[in-house]
């Protein structure tokens, strides 16, 4: 079966939790909060957060109340940007991406099944965005309240 990664799971949990402070008016957040918050470590984070950065997806603000903060608006930072930055690209086999990884893909049954399946993986990535997994999180919240 194919996962995810912890890397991708929690790195996604961290940019929600980023998104949930910048709706709500914070400009950045540590991490040492986000660490309690979510009950991921804080060196994990640390690794996790450089790639993200790298990407463009967050950004630091040094100083006083400084920490980590969207790059962009939630509702324009897509779940498969978040994922590409951490896990890479959403192919469930190789020979997908990369033709002379297999000679036989011209003439393979499941290279089609595979390139099919990713392609509607990326397509449901690339159709979520923070924001969408903010109102997910508030209705999940809601239920668990009552």
């Amino acid at each position: 079966m194919i996962k995810l990664s912890t890397k991708g799971r929690y790195g996604t949990r961290l940019m929600l939790n980023l998104a949930q402070h910048y709706n709500n008016g914070q400009e950045a957040i540590i991490l040492k909060n986000v660490s309690e918050d979510e009950d991921i470590s804080i060196r994990y984070l640390e690794q996790i957060i450089i790639p993200l950065k790298i990407h463009k997806l967050v950004k630091s603000i040094r100083g006083a109340g400084g920490g980590y903060t969207l790059a962009r608006q939630p509702s324009d930072i897509m779940l498969s940007e978040i994922l590409y930055a951490l896990e890479g690209t959403c192919c469930l086999v190789e020979c997908i991406e990369d033709k002379d990884y297999c000679p036989l893909y011209k003439q393979c049954a499941t290279h089609e099944i595979w390139k099919e399946a990713s392609f509607r993986l990326k397509n449901y990535f690339e159709n979520l965005s923070l924001q969408d997994l903010m109102k997910i999180s508030a209705l999940k919240a809601r239920k668990t309240v009552r």
